[in-house]
């Protein structure tokens, strides 16, 4: 057996890894949190490797490949964030949000064949989404802090906003890079840089959103609520950019970026 038809026997098992380790962070028991989640972690990629290497062409290709990239990309978050600042809360909504991704992913299984469309062909296609991916993970993280201090409500301290600004920079970042390789791989297979897509649309917007964050941070330090807001409303226009598009009418069958 092969792909996604060996998906059940890795997907268990690594849930049950980031669900060990989640919940032995509760408990201080910092060693143990790290051991698991990584082996979880590990164990995730070594189902997308299988897959890579089984069907000669990164996995890729449909939404239940961004879906597995994803559920891998936010347990590696949230250790990072773990790690770096200690939240004990982290790795639980870092595991809630990665068994929901792998759970629709195993009852709404995608099998495919190894042919790639012409426009999946470049080079530049695997880096675009693995470093989009990875961004949206950052940014999906940075959206759980912006609740976490919401509720919050005025007994949060300087180091949850440094989190959210260390988050919000990096993701960015990240998806500058996303942009470029995909304009790159958007010039290959088109011929041109951008056309104003549907899809290149949304992402410009959440782009510039993420940018008037870490503008109104700058600019306006105080203003903690409103940026906490900024951060929630700029991870919807994420949302829209990755998979809320296909439901626009001015999407379907236009968009070259629906498949």
């Amino acid at each position: 057996m092969t792909g996604w038809n060996m998906f059940p026997c890795f997907a268990l098992p690594f849930m049950l890894l980031w669900a060990g380790g989640a919940a032995v962070a509760w408990k201080g028991w910092r060693k143990a949190a790290l051991t698991l989640t990584v082996s979880g972690t590990v164990l995730c990629f070594a189902f997308i490797l299988m897959m890579w290497l089984s069907d000669g062409v990164p996995p890729l290709r449909t939404m239940g490949h961004t879906r597995l990239w994803y559920a891998f990309f936010l347990p590696v978050i949230g250790t990072m964030v773990y790690v770096r600042w200690g939240y004990r809360w982290i790795l639980s909504f870092s595991t809630m949000m990665a068994v929901m991704f792998t759970c629709i992913n195993l009852f709404k299984p995608e099998i495919h064949s190894q042919a790639l469309v012409p426009a999946l062909q470049s080079p530049w296609f695997a880096p675009h989404v693995i470093v989009y991916m990875f961004s949206y993970a950052l940014l999906g993280a940075a959206a759980i802090m912006a609740v976490y201090i919401l509720v919050r409500n005025g007994k949060e301290n300087d180091s949850d906003y440094e989190t959210c600004d260390n988050l919000v920079r990096t993701g960015l970042a990240f998806l500058t890079f996303g942009m470029l390789f995909g304009a790159l791989w958007a010039k290959q297979a088109w011929g041109m840089c951008w056309s104003w897509d549907p899809k290149e649309t949304w992402a410009a917007t959440t782009w510039f959103m993420y940018l008037y964050y870490l503008h109104l941070r700058k600019s306006d330090p105080d203003a903690h609520r409103k940026a906490m807001w900024v951060i929630l409303a700029s991870f919807c226009c994420l949302q829209m950019c990755w998979w809320g598009i296909s439901y626009l009418p001015s999407a379907r069958g236009r968009s070259v970026h629906v498949y």
